[in-house]
């Protein structure tokens, strides 16, 4: 198989586009975070609770989706056709009852739908890791066990696994909240696990077994058990591997002076992610992350040499991935590229179109994200605040000189551009200190835009014998034909890089 990037809906994506029991492990870090929502979960019954928990609010709220699919979990059908089992169906009918009808049941919703999904497309000996934090933890524990545990196969719960790290804001009110939760559950009893790969040394001395500590004739150094009611010992040596318990404090979380740091907000570090893949699967294993966000296991599964994929409903993070990758391996990139399948992004004008003509308001932004981001080849900052742009979609830099960066802003049309489109742009151009500004439309310029452009005049670089227009104009199909920015000196280190593994990159924006 190819390693694969799909963009889209996790969920349409795990039902019609991955095969059933072809997946070796899957790990998620679902978007509900409580570092941004802390301890707050309200069930929305009113204004005052909306208020409170807005920040909850905005990414799981009671609506249209919520509603089809509660649905769909409590419809006879599909407990019947053993797409869902009677515990799950109950399970979620129960929440129903005790939450109500609010941001949290829908969350739960949500989660189930996929979990089911993922269940189906774990291999016999598939693993599944889910990454949350102690807000929700104990509602997807009893979800978690709906689905994979009672089924007669061996399927089962094998460890909540306690993740901790010392970095953040400390409680002033409480104790300092410093760790997440990972479950691991299996689909089968005939699971794979290499617990000696989770990259711990071995200890010895005195309060570790009691035992006699000596070096053998090789060389190594050892400690011997006894075990008092048989009288064997075993002998451990300090140069072999230990397996973890499933308290993990030697694993910090992504600080900001952190090279791994990209700047993504729940970036996980990793050595988390190593420790997972390398103990959970052999080499060319495939590996699923259905919420990949900035690629961390995207980017582990390709060192350890596991086949990959990834999902995201966001193509911020699927340019964040692409341009991972580029950087790590930047000699074998044109080779990954060239082996990876791309999925649901626009290829011709009728899915730019549709792209651009989706109702659903999480993601109204995506055909600006991809058009700006695609056309910048992904070194362009997206401008994500809600209702709050100024009329900019997106920023890039070039150099002037050793202590300059020349400003460009850019605005995205989806309907049809007209000359006062030009004009707009060029005033929010100059009200952002910006020395160029570019359009791009999903029409052909009409000739009072090319004269509204060109009435603008040019950008000349202090430095270099050239001129760029100040304002222009860039259609979608000529982005879709590989037309790419070209500025003086473009900076190609806006957004900031992975570490190559052959030879460590700089960068000059963090």
């Amino acid at each position: 198989m190819k390693n694969s990037l799909y963009y889209g809906d996790n969920l349409d994506i795990l039902r019609n586009k991955i095969a059933s029991e072809s997946i070796d492990l899957c790990y998620i870090d679902p978007p509900f975070n409580s570092k941004r929502t802390y301890f707050q979960i309200y069930n929305n019954q009113g204004e005052e609770d909306r208020a409170q928990a807005q920040a909850f609010i905005d990414t799981w709220e009671w609506g249209d989706e919520a509603i089809k699919g509660y649905e769909y979990i409590t419809d006879i059908i599909n407990l019947n056709t053993g797409k869902l089992t009677a515990q799950t169906v109950e399970l979620i009918k129960g929440l129903h009852n005790v939450l109500g009808r609010g941001a949290l049941l829908a969350y739960l919703v949500h989660m189930t739908l996929r979990i089911v999904e993922i269940h189906r497309v774990l291999k016999p000996t598939g693993s599944f890791y889910l990454h949350c934090d102690p807000t929700t933890s104990h509602y997807l524990k009893i979800i978690l066990d709906s689905i994979f545990c009672g089924r007669g196969n061996g399927g089962d719960f094998i460890n909540e696994i306690v993740w901790c790290y010392n970095v953040g804001g400390k409680g002033k009110r409480h104790f300092a909240r410093k760790h997440d939760i990972i479950f691991w559950y299996t689909k089968s009893d005939s699971y794979f696990f290499d617990g000696f790969k989770s990259g711990l040394s071995r200890e010895t001395g005195k309060k570790s077994f009691g035992g006699k500590i000596g070096i053998d004739e090789q060389g190594r150094t050892y400690q011997d058990k006894i075990v008092k009611k048989t009288g064997k010992y075993y002998r451990y040596y300090l140069d072999d591997p230990k397996i973890a318990e499933d308290w993990w404090v030697d694993i910090n979380s992504i600080q900001s002076q952190s090279t791994e740091r990209l700047g993504y907000p729940t970036q996980k570090p990793e050595a988390l992610l190593e420790r997972i893949i390398n103990t959970g699967s052999k080499e060319n294993s495939i590996i699923l992350d259905a919420y990949c966000g900035c690629g961390t296991t995207v980017a582990v599964a390709q060192s350890l040499n596991r086949k990959w994929i990834g999902i995201d409903i966001t193509y911020q993070s699927i340019s964040l991935i692409q341009k991972r990758l580029k950087d790590t391996y930047p000699n074998e990139w044109k080779n990954i590229e060239a082996d990876m399948l791309l999925d649901g992004v626009p290829r011709d004008m009728e899915s730019a179109v549709a792209l651009a003509n989706r109702k659903d308001d999480k993601v109204r932004k995506e055909f600006e994200k991809w058009a700006i981001l695609t056309y910048s080849d992904n070194q362009a900052r997206i401008n994500a605040k809600k209702g709050a742009d100024g009329g900019i979609d997106g920023i890039a830099y070039f150099i002037i000189d050793g202590d300059t960066n020349g400003k460009v802003v850019f605005q995205v049309k989806s309907g049809n551009a007209g000359r006062k489109d030009i004009a707009t742009l060029n005033s929010d151009r100059l009200r952002e200190g910006a020395d160029i500004g570019i359009l791009i439309a999903m029409n052909e310029p009409t000739a009072p835009m090319k004269n509204e452009a060109l009435a603008v005049g040019k950008y000349k670089h202090p430095l270099l014998n050239r001129t760029d227009d100040r304002i222009q104009i860039v259609t979608i199909a000529s982005i879709l034909d590989g037309k790419r920015i070209d500025l003086p000196t473009w900076r190609d280190d806006t957004v900031k890089s992975a570490r190559a593994k052959a030879k460590p990159q700089s960068t000059l924006f963090d």
